[in-house]
């Protein structure tokens, strides 16, 4: 583990860590008020790229993705996002080659609740002895004693939620997971789950091209709850030639990817984006982004643009 702390690293003149860009996103804190709470820099990383096409299967070059992974930690990464249905297993079998015995700082998070027939194919299933096989295989597959955050992936409309909320209160109650999270709700369905299990962060689809999270967003800012943006860099047409992207990425220098994320960062201080790669050269630009300031007039035209 690296035996230097944020107070104690090299900084550049503008106050940004030097070697470790993503600890510039800054922190935020998983379960703040409860004994299981953890801090992680706000710019993680997603592991669902570190898979075949279709998400399934194992990679074509799975030293690259070990590489990827360790890259990450190296660039100052300490949330790591994966699920058991990314390959089904695949990727959760990466993190642990790579990174185990874990540094002391990294919080893994996974999920459970998507099934897996073949490539792009995704069927919820939330029946309570499912969700709990799942998380069990997901420790001895992560080589984890207990699960940092562990997310419903998706709610199962054929099963009571009440039930699928309550098999989460209790694997909290046993000890196998720290904090639970959603993913892919709306705000009725979050606060249906808040009377059955706390609930820490929520992980919606959302980006400079698709705000229909807002909402959500919203409502995890006034709660306190963090919020995990998945497909995070899409910034389609924004990013074209005379572009609110285009423009800001002539102005500073940065690269559009740079951009979406930042502006995410910005957006929000309980943002958590997690962008994801099979490239080490795209985790170095990724974790970079943590470092871009955008001002004032940036962030109107970006928020103008994309709403």
């Amino acid at each position: 583990m690296d035996d230097t702390d944020d107070s104690r690293e090299a900084t550049d003149t503008g106050g940004r860590s030097r070697g470790r860009p993503a600890r510039s996103s800054g922190t935020y804190t998983l379960g703040a008020g409860t004994p299981a709470a953890r801090s992680v820099h706000r710019l993680g990383f997603g592991a669902m790229q570190l898979t075949g096409p279709g998400v399934w299967d194992e990679p074509a070059d799975r030293a690259a993705c070990i590489q990827v992974l360790r890259k990450a930690v190296e660039m100052g990464v300490d949330f790591i996002d994966t699920a058991d249905s990314y390959g089904p297993e695949v990727s959760e079998r990466l993190i642990r080659e790579a990174l185990h015995p874990y540094p002391e700082d990294l919080v893994i998070a996974t999920k459970a609740g998507l099934t897996r027939q073949g490539p792009g194919q995704w069927l919820p299933v939330g029946r309570p002895e499912y969700l709990r096989q799942q998380c069990e295989l997901s420790l001895r597959r992560l080589g984890l004693e207990r699960i940092d955050l562990f997310q419903l992936h998706r709610i199962d409309p054929s099963v009571p939620s009440a039930e699928q909320f309550g098999l989460l209160a209790d694997l909290v109650a046993e000890g196998k997971v720290a904090q639970v999270g959603l993913s892919q709700v709306g705000v009725g369905e979050l606060a249906e789950a808040q009377t059955v299990v706390p609930v820490a962060t929520v992980q919606n689809l959302f980006n400079l091209t698709d705000r229909s999270s807002e909402d959500v967003l919203e409502r995890c800012q006034a709660e306190g709850l963090g919020f995990i943006p998945w497909y995070p860099i899409a910034s389609g047409r924004l990013a074209a030639p005379g572009g609110p992207v285009d423009d800001v990425v002539r102005a500073t220098g940065a690269t559009p990817s740079q951009v979406a994320l930042a502006w995410l960062l910005h957006k929000s201080p309980v943002m958590l984006p997690i962008p994801g790669t099979k490239s080490v050269a795209h985790v170095e630009e990724n974790c970079e982004a943590a470092t871009l300031v955008l001002t004032d007039a940036h962030m109107a035209a970006l928020d103008a643009a994309s709403a």
